[in-house]
């Protein structure tokens, strides 16, 4: 076993055991927790919050995948170049308002619960699925696209044939930051009473229980981090596959 390999199993060994056996951490979260006061947040399953953290974020992620991709392929052939700065700037909208401002201007038409956060995800993450899905449907080797269609495809087959398959990589590039930054940004949907970790963490910051806090931030960081290298691993491949 390679060390990279023997660190990842080592930080899912780590993940698996704060989600499944917290109670086996209290004596490194007690002297961070009050005098007196619990020291392993109790009130909800980590495991179902972990679960339902993930199911939002691959939720939002999905859907900001399929319109970011969908917009991309559309501004790129002739008919739909001139909507491109209408297309950066639906995609711009996440970053232009804070999650905390899309939530509040959700709540009073969706409700309490995962639907604000799902909007605030969703929007969030568009932008970087987009902007790298334009840069790879815009870089296609032009000798490949010459060849393809020399053998007599058509648009809609060299599309699925060629240029969706070469610009996988570069497209799963923005998936994967979109995905990194949804992980994170879900936490504030407990706020609006989601079922996320950030439950852990705004119990923590509410009871001035530092070890709460450390517990749902430190979930979090190493579900990003093994999704993120997971995610990195994936491209990789596919970089290595479409080169050969």
């Amino acid at each position: 076993m390679t060390a990279g390999n023997l660190l990842r199993a080592c930080l899912l060994a780590l993940l698996l055991a704060l989600v499944l056996r917290p109670d086996w951490f209290a004596p490194l979260f007690a002297p961070l927790a009050p005098a007196g006061g619990p020291v392993i947040y109790a009130r909800s399953s980590l495991l179902s919050l972990s679960l339902s953290h993930l199911g939002l974020v691959a939720l939002a992620s999905v859907a900001a995948t399929l319109v970011a991709v969908t917009l991309a392929i559309f501004v790129t052939r002739p008919v739909g170049a001139s909507f491109l700065p209408l297309s950066r700037t639906i995609t711009n909208i996440g970053q232009t308002f804070p999650p905390v401002a899309v939530l509040a201007l959700a709540v009073p038409a969706l409700g309490f619960g995962a639907g604000p956060t799902l909007v605030a995800l969703f929007l969030y993450g568009l932008l970087p699925i987009f902007e790298n899905a334009i840069t790879a449907l815009s870089t296609l080797p032009p000798a490949t696209m010459e060849a393809a269609r020399g053998m007599g495809l058509n648009r809609w087959q060299r599309l699925w044939r060629v240029e969706l398959p070469l610009a996988v990589p570069v497209i799963l590039t923005g998936i994967r930051l979109s995905v990194v930054i949804a992980l994170g940004t879900a936490t504030i949907g407990s706020t609006v009473a989601a079922r996320t970790l950030g439950e852990v963490i705004i119990a923590g910051l509410l009871t001035n229980n530092t070890a709460y806090v450390l517990q749902g931030g430190l979930i979090v960081g190493l579900f990003a981090v093994l999704i993120y290298d997971a995610m990195a691993q994936l491209e990789r491949y596919l970089s290595r596959r479409m080169g050969g």
